[in-house]
């Protein structure tokens, strides 16, 4: 009898849980299509196609389609978002706090795309600031020097990214400070010797 009382206590918390999931499963999703009709809309993908952004990941084999990716973020926070309800509701707490940080580390994702598209795009209008500033020099190492400039600033937003992602942030930074140090000596070897 025990039992019977806890399974009709327990089915208007997992059938409120069940609705409000389907809810927020229904809303996610009509989201990812107006997030994407508007990046459509708004010409975003045309846009990184003229900032050389998409060649950049075409050239890695990543197919990249903004209004997709965003809209891909949108329904996913708003599926964790509902799963969250769902289980507060369920009383499971250590799933919802599970769910939680997962909700609060999706900034970080989002900041780790942006420094890696800033990134891309620096390197691209860096690399060819000094491809013109060497051949007008008339040097020949015009495209080693721009391919230097433009995988250093790469290599910095990715360290950049993984830093904000928390990926082993102690080891990026250790890795970033023998870099600078490496390019120190190298310079002021380059310049004694010279």
């Amino acid at each position: 009898m025990e039992l019977w009382d806890t399974v009709v206590a327990f089915l208007p918390n997992l059938l409120g849980a069940i609705v409000v999931f389907l809810v927020g499963l229904i809303v996610a999703l009509v989201l990812r299509s107006v997030v994407v009709r508007v990046i459509a809309i708004l010409r975003i993908d045309d846009l990184a196609a003229k900032i050389e952004i998409r060649s950049q990941f075409d050239k890695a084999g990543i197919r990249l389609h903004i209004g997709h990716l965003l809209g891909w973020i949108v329904k996913w926070f708003l599926i964790i978002v509902a799963l969250i309800a769902a289980t507060d509701i369920l009383g499971w707490s250590q799933i919802t706090t599970y769910l939680e940080e997962v909700v609060l580390f999706i900034p970080n994702v989002i900041i780790a795309v942006i420094i890696l598209l800033a990134g891309i795009l620096l390197a691209n209008f860096v690399q060819n600031v000094v491809h013109s500033a060497v051949e007008a020099a008339k040097l020949e190492s015009a495209k080693f020097l721009s391919g230097i400039s433009k995988w250093s600033i790469l290599v910095f937003s990715l360290m950049a990214a993984l830093v904000q992602l928390q990926i082993a942030p102690d080891l990026i930074r250790v890795l970033f400070t023998g870099l600078v140090f490496m390019l120190a000596l190298a310079g002021g070897l380059a310049f004694g010797l010279g």
